[in-house]
């Protein structure tokens, strides 16, 4: 009897803690993204792995017989396939994410109005944005494995160290997707959504994804250290070579404080649209 009465204890505390917000049950949303993913999507997903891969080889092989050696993050001269690639792993990480919490969330909120009927249940809205997120998490864990096979395959890991890119692409994943979702939840167009491309380019092409950062004037590459991809970057070219430094600290603690407000606004926007 006083097992039962102290789980019902249990229970009630954790009741008050969370009210309607998290009933612990994300795994619903999980279960129903992934059989969604395979009757449906997994083309769009088969697709977002090619990208980046096409990328590489055309880049990295094709311009890099030009191009030559170039410096590496340690000071060493890596192959300019090897400078790339890890930056070519963020930027599909980024773009898987921003994918699954964007469009998805988008087509899911506005459409299919998915999340009123979860929200209807006992699902609360962190569990909706627990499960999204995972998902989009996975997408992403995907990804970087294969990519990083890809690389070993082309010979361009040369240590150890370079299997941590997986769980760093992941940390990336994890920062866009939180913070994607709870800014979708603010679009209710399709002109609105545009704007996610219109600011996904410039990072993708201004985030010493090709070449290095040393090449704008000083006030752009305050500019360019101020967007999210660029710490993603940098973040796995250190790790693709084994050099860590303080700066390595900085940029992983700059997802963390990212993914933490992403989760904060997602989840008090789920709150305010649909448990009113």
């Amino acid at each position: 009897m006083s097992i039962l009465t102290g789980h019902s204890v249990t229970e009630e505390a954790r009741n008050r803690t969370f009210g309607p917000l998290y009933s612990r049950n994300a795994k619903a949303v999980i279960s129903r993204g992934l059989m969604a993913t395979r009757s449906t999507n997994w083309l769009v997903m088969l697709s977002g792995f090619f990208e980046p891969v096409l990328f590489l080889i055309s880049m990295g092989v094709g311009l890099g017989a030009i191009v030559g050696a170039v410096q590496g993050p340690d000071g060493t001269e890596i192959s300019y396939a090897a400078y790339i690639a890890p930056a070519l792993l963020a930027v599909s990480a980024m773009n898987g994410a921003v994918y699954d919490s964007t469009w998805n969330v988008f087509f899911k909120m506005n459409f299919a109005k998915l999340y009123q009927g979860m929200l209807y249940t006992s699902l609360g809205p962190l569990d909706v944005a627990l499960g999204e997120i995972f998902l989009a998490l996975l997408r992403g864990l995907l990804y970087a494995t294969g990519f990083t096979a890809v690389m070993g395959l082309m010979g361009l890991i040369t240590t150890p160290w370079a299997i941590l890119m997986i769980p760093a692409s992941v940390l990336i994943a994890f920062g866009f997707a939180s913070l994607g979702m709870g800014i979708t939840s603010f679009l209710k167009t399709f002109q609105q959504m545009d704007w996610i491309n219109f600011i996904m380019l410039p990072m993708f092409l201004f985030s010493a994804t090709f070449y290095p950062l040393s090449v704008y004037p000083q006030y752009i590459q305050w500019l360019i250290q101020a967007m999210p991809l660029w710490h993603g970057v940098e973040l796995l070219r250190q790790i693709s070579v084994g050099a860590f430094t303080p700066a390595t600290a900085v940029h992983i603690g700059y997802y963390v404080v990212m993914t933490a407000l992403g989760m904060l606004l997602t989840t008090v926007r789920l709150r305010k649209l649909f448990l009113k």
